[in-house]
């Protein structure tokens, strides 16, 4: 199957992150946006390009700027000269997979011409409707520390990723390899090692994935769990518990299992749930979301087997 090579090759280019790479693929099989944040130096590009570039398809990358249009990103109509009529010209989001660069960067206007585009699978220009390839994923970098130049993404634009991932430094030993090899220049060649049609496949496959009525309870309890939290304002929508179940199922079918457990729902939680929270100013709660989430994980209780 095309993902195991996808996944042996990101584990060789971007070194000691295997949990991160796993994410990663559990995003794309369960057909959702990946958001990689954390700081800059951490190879958050490299990983995306790294993934797109393992597949065969039409890949794009975007910069985001302060200055940048929607219509530089979605595209736009203009005036033909020379045959007096309108044209349709198409930006850069219509690929396979996207790269935004520093979508934080970008002023919210800009932000929100991605939504159509990431929830409905289209975009809409001058009154006509265009749809987006098949399949359509963006992975989205930013630098969260980072204040001067930056713009904060909006909820709504933060419910669109399937999971938000703080990438983190390696280890050590795996960093010591990087600069082994960077010295050496001996760093492995990416290639398109999957095709298209073996990712729609394993998406296919992904959503046969079955989810007994405990587990789904279970899954359930941890979504409204966040709407009931003291320190939340906003709790997860029925968006979130969507996006949950369908990264349950695909981190169930990279496990080789057909079927969901207790453990691949905790897995993908802190993931799929955190950035989705707004939480409360009141009272000088100094939690923060990944915290609200494990202590979620904690306290609510575990479908027993058998």
């Amino acid at each position: 199957m095309g993902m195991e090579q996808v996944i042996k090759q990101l584990n060789e280019v971007y070194l000691g992150k295997e949990d991160v790479v796993r994410l990663c693929c559990t995003a794309l099989l369960a057909e959702g946006h990946i958001l990689l944040e954390d700081v800059p130096g951490t190879g958050k590009t490299l990983l995306a390009k790294t993934i797109a570039a393992s597949f065969d398809g039409v890949f794009s990358r975007i910069q985001f700027t302060a200055d940048l249009l929607p219509s530089d990103v979605i595209g736009a109509d203009y005036f033909n000269m020379q045959t007096q009529t309108f044209d349709h010209r198409q930006g850069p989001i219509f690929a396979n997979i996207v790269l935004i660069d520093e979508i934080n960067r970008a002023v919210p206007r800009t932000q929100s011409a991605l939504l159509e585009a990431m929830e409905e699978r289209q975009v809409s220009i001058g009154g006509e409707t265009y749809p987006m390839p098949k399949p359509f994923f963006v992975i989205a970098t930013q630098n969260p520390i980072e204040s001067a130049g930056t713009f904060p993404l909006p909820d709504a634009q933060l419910d669109r990723f399937l999971i938000s991932i703080p990438v983190g430094y390696p280890d050590v030993a795996e960093e010591r390899e990087l600069l082994l090899q960077v010295m050496r220049q001996t760093r492995k060649t990416v290639e398109a090692v999957a095709t298209l049609d073996e990712l729609r496949r394993a998406q296919e496959e992904v959503k046969q994935v079955s989810i007994q009525d405990d587990v789904l309870d279970y899954l359930l309890g941890l979504v409204h769990a966040t709407r009931e939290h003291a320190s939340v304002e906003v709790g997860v929508s029925p968006r979130g518990a969507i996006a949950l179940m369908r990264a349950s199922q695909s981190y169930a079918y990279l496990n080789d299992r057909l079927y969901v457990i207790p453990e691949d729902v905790k897995a993908v939680a802190p993931y799929v749930l955190s950035h989705r929270l707004t939480l409360t100013l009141e009272g000088g709660i100094k939690s923060t979301k990944q915290d609200i989430i494990r202590y979620i994980l904690d306290t609510v209780s575990v479908p027993v087997e058998g």
